[in-house]
């Protein structure tokens, strides 16, 4: 598939030293400037063919800016870009998939009730005369690459793991040069991520590129044959990562004054604050997850974590302890004494109940309204209303406290929730949770898509909350994240809950298995 060789892409200058590079990909003085944000700064990368190759750095450093337009999805200010040694403007990402690029974007863009064959036939733009020849092409190139596929499954029966695949073979059923993953492994259980590996080091031996970014610095040190690493929008710093820490990688993106890891002590906590027992709820979504009788309690005092790949009841779990999905039977869950099943949102807060959904924009934060604004959506019972009247001061005061404490980086309280990058308005909507000092807080991915010094500062303040009293519940698929900051684990497959256990008395492959459903305990 891969028939070009290191000897097909010519030479280009480096802007380093002066001498030429075998580069795939090379650019070099690449500059883009949006009102107020200077998201790339003379930025230099080269990737060489068979390379595998990191792209590293915190929210906002330009990341995203970059791959956008490596894919034709934006178009630089200055600056050229290189193509295997001559001069390119990629047009769009028509023509970047022409030339041999493809993309696979963190979120999937596939139609559910499509087949796996129709999906990357529209992608494509394949014709109906051809998608016999399609069909077989992704059987056969998903079997050669370890990532088997039955080309006509629908996409709604396929797991999360499984749905990376058909957007990755979509980039190999043609003859692609440069695969660029963004954050591949955040949607896969530790055994995926394995297995995954294996599918891009053979990818790269056989002379594609890859281009991979990703905030699991030991994965990046473990894969990757070389890294560029942005600060600010310039490039910071390149390494070798197989000659680097995670630490010293983390040294690069952050500088020397943050906090780049912390282990914290687990502890037993107090009394069950939340407890869940025998919920099973139907939903009401075609291509939803049926709870199966949900036993689960927080103690007042510690961290729960619950580890699963996507779409095997999170949401629906989250629907009914948030209370945007009452359940019939509102003793099913209760908070000590008080059941609170058939509560709304409301009267949970008042209760003392915070909340962290799972989507950003639109549930976590209204796009179009201020900070200020989004701060008052769920702090109203912080003083911010007094006889039905706002009240200004204590509304800016609250988002400014918010803003301040968790490093926000926005132009101010009145900037809009959608002008944020994905980490900032994370980091907001979390210590807007946080410092409402809930009895109960129920956080979706906490720390997901935020760098590295932002995810510090969210575990620390989670664990400082834990340590006043509250009992928290975290929901999440990143699973080392579990393990540093649970004090007991569990994981969720098809609706069902695993055994709840202490976090020092498993390890990640035991969880891993959870997460496929194996709940049978080791033997001992």
């Amino acid at each position: 598939m891969h028939s070009d060789s290191r000897l097909e892409d010519r030479p280009v200058a480096s802007a380093q030293d002066g001498l030429p590079m075998p580069s795939r990909l090379a650019l070099r003085g690449i500059t883009k400037q949006y009102p107020g944000c200077l998201a790339n700064d003379r930025v230099d990368l080269d990737i060489k063919p068979g390379e595998i190759h990191a792209l590293l750095g915190e929210n906002g450093a330009g990341k995203s800016t970059l791959m956008k337009i490596i894919y034709g999805l934006v178009k630089p200010d200055q600056g050229q870009l290189y193509w295997r040694g001559s001069p390119m403007q990629i047009a769009d990402p028509g023509h970047a998939r022409s030339l041999g690029i493809g993309m696979v974007f963190q979120h999937f863009s596939l139609f559910e009730t499509l087949s796996v064959t129709e999906n990357i036939a529209l992608a494509l733009g394949t014709p109906a005369r051809e998608m016999k020849a399609l069909s077989q092409k992704i059987a056969e190139v998903s079997q050669k690459y370890g990532m088997t596929l039955n080309p006509d499954r629908l996409v709604h029966t396929l797991s999360i793991g499984e749905r990376q695949r058909v957007e990755i073979v979509r980039c190999l059923v043609q003859d692609i040069k440069l695969l660029i993953l963004d954050e591949p492994t955040s949607v896969l259980t530790p055994q995926e991520v394995e297995t995954l590996f294996i599918t891009l080091r053979q990818l790269a031996k056989e002379g594609c590129s890859i281009l991979f970014i990703s905030h699991k610095l030991n994965e990046v040190q473990a894969l990757c044959d070389g890294a560029t690493v942005l600060r600010g929008g310039s490039v910071s710093g390149n390494c070798n990562p197989q000659q680097e820490t995670p630490a010293s990688m983390a040294r690069m993106m952050v500088g020397d004054d943050t906090p780049i890891a912390t282990e914290y002590v687990k502890v037993a906590g107090g009394e069950p604050f939340l407890i869940v027992s025998g919920l099973s709820k139907t939903t009401h979504d075609p291509f939803g997850t049926n709870l199966k009788n949900i036993q689960l309690q927080v103690r007042s005092g510690e961290i729960v974590g619950v580890a699963g790949v996507a779409g095997n009841g999170q949401e629906e779990l989250l629907a009914a302890l948030s209370g945007e999905e009452p359940v019939a039977d509102g003793s099913r869950i209760r908070l000590s004494d008080t059941a609170i099943g058939r509560l709304p949102p409301d009267q949970r807060r008042r209760l003392g109940v915070a909340f962290v959904p799972e989507e950003r924009l639109g549930r976590g934060a209204v796009p179009s309204m201020s900070l200020r604004e989004n701060g008052l959506l769920t702090g109203f019972l912080q003083g911010l209303v007094k006889k039905g009247m706002v009240q200004s001061d204590k509304t800016e005061a609250f988002a400014r406290q918010i803003i301040e404490r968790f490093k926000v980086k926005t132009a101010g309280t009145h900037s809009p929730a959608k002008s944020l990058s994905g980490g900032n308005l994370q980091k907001f909507i979390i210590g807007r949770e946080i410092l409402q000092n809930p009895k109960l807080l129920i956080a979706a991915h906490p720390t997901w898509g935020v760098d590295i010094g932002a995810a510090v500062a969210i575990h620390e303040a989670l664990i400082q909350l834990r340590d006043q009293g509250a009992a928290i519940l975290v929901v999440s698929e990143d699973i080392d994240e579990l393990f540093q900051i649970s004090d007991r684990i569990c994981a969720i497959c098809h609706g069902e809950l695993s055994p709840l256990k202490a976090t020092a008395d498993t390890t990640i492959e035991q969880v891993g298995r959870w997460m496929a459903g194996d709940f049978v305990e080791d033997a001992a």
